[in-house]
């Protein structure tokens, strides 16, 4: 079965969410843990939280994928910046708890001037102290595949395995179980690996790299830009220059196929769920 959803607002809560979920006949979806531009988080409601656990589990949902805030910038230059990074995260771990054993997932950062090694350095000391923060947290934290944008890290597979490394040599044990990767289309293609004339060979990479055992999501776009264009601009399944054929190669292919799909097109509600019947229809 492929389990697929995109992306929706968390203004009406969780089980607001869900319903959203059925209409659009997914059994995931991806919400921002607070204001994507902004750092305000909604208080939890724990009424909506529980009901809304039995909901998932009563429709066989796949794992949630939440989303980080966008100003969140793990190896800002400025320390206060970074500091207030790692409080978000902290704070988001502990209250994805209210809704158990998903996946939250946070872009890696821009270290603006500072250098791509420092970059990694300043993120890789984030990411090990929000885990030893939490060390009973179910949730799995994942470093999201960068288009190379700018300054953005996490630009090559080779930046996301540091990234890892790094993190669990300042955490002093093996994160296996606490940190791994989301995979996104978009990113990935406009960073330079050609998923549509050589699928099998980047997920060899990815593989050889990082592992595939680290993959536990996948932001599904098509890209406006040519391949290895840095840009970073989503465009709609099958409006792109990826194409919807290569997309549904990567729902299908045999390493990809199980995990959780979202997407993240520039859609709204009937969109998406044109995009979701269209996708289904294409996996094998």
């Amino acid at each position: 079965m492929l389990h697929i959803g995109c992306h929706e607002s968390s203004s009406g809560g969780f089980v607001a969410m869900g319903n959203e979920a059925i209409e659009l006949n997914a059994d995931t979806f991806a919400f921002f843990t607070r204001n994507p531009r902004g750092g305000q988080a909604k208080p939890i409601d724990e009424k909506d939280t529980k009901t809304f656990c039995i909901f998932a589990k009563e429709h066989n949902f796949a794992p949630l994928v939440a989303h980080a805030p966008y100003t969140m910038n793990p190896c800002s230059a400025d320390p206060h910046l970074r500091e207030f990074a790692l409080e978000m995260m902290i704070d988001d771990l502990k209250k994805m708890e209210y809704t158990p054993g998903n996946l939250y997932n946070f872009h890696p950062g821009s270290h603006v001037q500072q250098g791509a090694d420092v970059g990694i350095d300043l993120t890789s000391t984030l990411i090990a102290n929000a885990i030893s923060a939490t060390p009973d947290c179910t949730t799995m934290l994942l470093i999201e595949t960068m288009a190379g944008k700018g300054s953005e890290i996490g630009r090559t597979f080779e930046e996301v395995r540091q990234l890892i490394d790094k993190a669990e040599e300042k955490a002093g044990m093996s994160l296996e179980t606490r940190l791994g990767v989301c995979l996104d289309t978009c990113h990935i293609w406009d960073g330079g690996y050609d998923i549509v004339s050589d699928l099998d060979g980047v997920i060899t990479s990815f593989d050889k790299v990082i592992g595939l055992k680290r993959l536990h999501a996948v932001h599904l776009n098509d890209s406006l830009n040519v391949c290895g264009a840095h840009k970073d601009r989503h465009a709609k399944i099958g409006e792109g220059e990826i194409g919807k054929e290569a997309l549904f190669r990567v729902i299908n292919h045999a390493e990809l196929r199980e995990l959780p799909f979202i997407l993240e097109t520039p859609n709204e509600h009937n969109g998406y769920k044109a995009e979701i019947a269209m996708l289904r229809e294409a996996y094998k």
